[in-house]
């Protein structure tokens, strides 16, 4: 899609997107929704025998299992990992992410990231996600845009060793049948937040859709047909975004979560979810899944004492001490930072990213179903 066709559809899903977001805002309470109970694993949901499920990812620092890492030579040190792995592997965490507990209930390994040379394997997918990536610029690394585009790479190249008589990850019915996820968008809404009041803010969510829209559209014109596209969750329940300095406490809710934000993020879905509307009426031979994770954070703060969480809006792994122990200068790899003695208390592992414990609760309502249009299961993108 050239930069003017861009501009140009940008103006038209704003005409038609924004009186709808403007629609659920004015009903909008943040009242919390009950969620599965925890579990120990989000399993639950499994592939029939004999199938072989492929999944790829699209994504930010919520879904990469360790793409930015590579990229940037990073060697990152514990307590990152050490929920579980228990080192280092490049996820923003303390363990395992959401995707990481949706490829456990495919029962397929660890998506391995695009860009890792080493120790990969790609026979039941790959992941493209990076840390720090947004739709926009779309033509730096590693945009939305360039993740497509490097996928196209990984499957043509697929292709030709199988061509060749080599062996290849994934064949062509892989790529068919696989499922391709795209979890993005908190970066963008997140940038505007800070630098825009909230009418601006709102006004500028075409162009992120639009790029959204035309990464799905390359996909299918490719051959893909199946979808599950998340939306942003609690931006205002972030600490990072509450250590932010601010006059008086007239934004917070009575969770303590700032309202603009999380009235941002709830427009942003709003507009996503009837952009995946559109596009399944239009794709009539795709499906097109969309779910919307606000609900699902946002209840790990509301009613966090229901999973097990004592201290919902404060850092584990930060600087600074209460309120919300996040420092902008002192990340988890910061000297001088520690991490707290038991993440499973904590639904912020950084101040940004989730702990484990809170993504399994976050995977465990995903594969729920029930916070997804149309309410389908997680595996029955599974092909024999």
């Amino acid at each position: 899609m050239s930069a003017a066709g861009g501009s140009a559809l940008a103006r038209r899903r704003g005409a038609l997107l924004l009186p709808a977001v403007a629609a659920a805002l004015l009903a909008l309470e943040l009242v919390p929704l009950a969620l599965p109970s925890a579990a120990a694993g989000a399993s639950g949901f499994r592939c029939r025998p004999g199938s072989r499920p492929v999944l790829f990812n699209f994504g930010d620092s919520n879904s990469d299992t360790g793409g930015m890492a590579a990229a940037r030579g990073w060697h990152l040190e514990r307590p990152e990992g050490r929920a579980f792995f228990p080192r280092p592997t490049g996820r923003f965490c303390d363990g395992r992410l959401t995707i990481d507990f949706l490829c456990e209930s495919l029962n397929i390994s660890y998506l391995s990231p695009f860009l890792k040379a080493l120790g990969s394997n790609y026979s039941s997918g790959a992941n493209f996600a990076s840390a720090g990536a947004a739709t926009s610029p779309r033509d730096v690394p590693f945009a939305l845009h360039i993740q497509v585009q490097e996928f196209l790479y990984f499957r043509d190249r697929s292709l030709e060793l199988i061509d060749q008589g080599l062996s290849g990850p994934i064949d062509a019915q892989g790529f068919k049948n696989a499922l391709y996820m795209i979890d993005i968008g908190q970066n963008d809404v997140n940038a505007l937040l800070s630098n825009l009041p909230y009418d601006q803010v709102i006004a500028k969510f075409p162009p992120i859709l639009a790029e959204i829209e035309d990464a799905v559209q390359t996909l299918y014109s490719n051959g893909s047909r199946n979808f599950w596209i998340h939306g942003t969750g609690a931006l205002g329940c972030l600490p990072q975004k509450l250590s932010i300095p601010r006059k008086n406490d007239s934004d917070l809710d009575q969770y303590g979560c700032l309202k603009t934000y999380n009235r941002a993020a709830v427009a942003f879905n709003t507009a996503l979810a009837s952009l995946c509307d559109q596009l399944s009426a239009q794709m009539d031979d795709a499906t097109i899944v969309y779910t919307d994770l606000f609900p699902i954070k946002y209840d790990l703060i509301a009613n966090h004492t229901k999973y097990g969480f004592d201290k919902p809006l404060m850092t584990c792994c930060g600087y600074g001490g209460p309120p919300y122990n996040y420092n902008f200068n002192k990340g988890c790899q910061s000297k001088g930072v520690t991490a707290c003695n038991d993440g499973s208390k904590f639904v912020s592992w950084d101040g940004v990213h989730l702990t484990e414990a809170a993504n399994a609760i976050v995977a465990k309502a995903i594969l729920s179903s029930q916070y997804s249009k149309p309410s389908l299961k997680f595996d029955q993108f599974c092909r024999v």
